[in-house]
């Protein structure tokens, strides 16, 4: 039975972006037949992702009927939301709607992705909104496992990030030695693919996961020296955050007052097959255009 089942395809959400594109990378190089779902197949990055081997199907969380053949026939799936894009209501509606196809599919099991202490009351509301979608995964007759990640390094090489970087300042609102835990997407996608293709151990536990501890002056350090460019890190006011964004402003303020715990020695020392990253070796293998 378990041959059986590890023929049929991984249901990839997000498929086309980094956490999912990640798993479905990370599933192709375990040899696991990857389904991966996306909005838009013919996009370029459905297009790699075809060419890696993987079945590219549409779906759209709003509208059932898509989802229900997309996950006709799966073993398993990776499930992630983001509020981004649309609102944290929205959010909630499509990652439960999400899960109730699922389950009504007969997927084996679920591996969802939410965020570091989201199930500590944070007062995080892209936090939050993340926590009910875990609730009511739990409500399901499906195993399921749930891990979250902590601060993406991506996010320091994103399109607001850069053209910061290209003035020489590395702005966060953080104090400078205050430290977070870190993670890369690939490092993501390599332990959700761990948990998809090893049910019986991960099944019913929720694993928050980081790569390593970085201080937002180590960030910077690791960028410079990964760049060739002199940055320096700038701490930005919380009360400037806040004319951005109230719930990224929560986010940092969370950061700073309480901070996330994970238990990255554990992980390490319990999953030394995800490769985790460095931040000094993740920055050292992208190419920044500084």
């Amino acid at each position: 039975m378990t041959q059986i089942i590890d023929q049929l395809p991984v249901a990839v959400t997000g498929a086309t972006g980094a956490q999912g594109g990640a798993t479905a990378r990370a599933l192709l190089r375990l040899g696991r037949p990857v389904r991966a779902l996306t909005r838009d197949p013919a996009s370029p990055a459905a297009a790699e992702l075809r060419a890696l081997g993987a079945d590219v199907v549409r779906a759209d969380f709003d509208d059932q009927d898509s989802l229900a053949a997309a996950l006709a026939g799966t073993a398993a799936l990776f499930a992630m939301s983001t509020p981004f894009g649309s609102d944290l209501s929205a959010e909630v509606r499509q990652g439960i709607a999400l899960l109730d196809a699922a389950a009504a599919a007969g997927v084996r099991h679920t591996v969802f992705t939410s965020a570091a202490n989201a199930d500590r009351s944070t007062g995080i509301p892209h936090f939050e909104s993340k926590w009910r979608i875990e609730r009511h995964l739990a409500t399901l007759d499906m195993p399921w496992t749930v891990i979250g990640p902590g601060a993406f390094m991506e996010n320091y090489a994103n399109g607001w990030t850069t053209r910061s970087l290209r003035e020489g300042v590395f702005p966060l609102p953080m104090p400078p030695g205050r430290p977070l835990p870190v993670i890369a997407a690939r490092d993501i996608g390599a332990f959700a693919a761990l948990a998809l293709t090893r049910p019986a151990e991960f099944a019913g536990r929720r694993i928050d996961i980081a790569s390593q501890w970085r201080t937002p002056e180590q960030i910077a350090a690791a960028i410079s020296a990964a760049s060739g460019r002199q940055i320096r890190f700038q701490e930005v006011p919380l009360a400037v955050a806040e004319t951005y964004s109230d719930d990224l402003a929560a986010m940092f303020r969370y950061f700073q007052e309480t901070g996330l715990d994970v238990d990255i020695d554990g992980l390490h020392r319990d999953h030394p097959g995800v490769g985790w990253h460095t931040l000094e070796k993740w920055a050292a293998g992208r190419a920044w255009d500084l």
